[in-house]
């Protein structure tokens, strides 16, 4: 069974992504990379990216990674931010009382993202910010 069907499909994951926003969003750690964006736009591509990446039905039609996080990149965002990050996402997942069976395949998941979402060219930790704004549908990207 897919970890979109494991995890109760399209409802859980919505809450879980209003939970971790908001907590994102409470964190001054982090929450300056949303300042001036549609947090409600970036929820419906995280929420379309995550059902995607779960084995959900496959909807999403967005940028890579890599050019979705150009701006936070050029903002500051790092390994230690991205670890901050990945903690709250964490926090959620254990304050919705996600087995941790469960919870360690989603982080597996969303922490295999690390380098697209770093630019970080050939997983050596050199950035590599040339990566093209074309959109990508979501069966081009590579799986896991």
């Amino acid at each position: 069974m897919s970890l979109y069907r494991q995890l109760g499909g399209g409802e859980a994951i919505q809450v879980a992504l209003d939970l971790f926003y908001g907590k994102v969003m409470a964190d001054p750690r982090v929450s300056g990379f949303f300042d001036g964006m549609d947090m409600e736009r970036i929820k419906l591509k995280q929420m379309a990216f995550l059902t995607m990446a779960f084995g959900g039905p496959d909807a999403y039609d967005g940028r890579t990674l890599r050019a979705a996080h150009r701006r936070p990149l050029e903002q500051g965002l790092d390994e230690k931010r991205f670890e901050i990050y990945m903690d709250l996402f964490r926090e959620t997942l254990d304050e919705l009382g996600v087995p941790d069976e469960l919870a360690g395949q989603v982080m597996d998941v969303a922490c295999g993202h690390r380098g697209d979402v770093l630019a970080l060219a050939g997983g050596d930790g050199t950035p590599d910010r040339a990566d093209s704004e074309t959109p990508r549908r979501s069966r081009d990207l590579p799986a896991g």
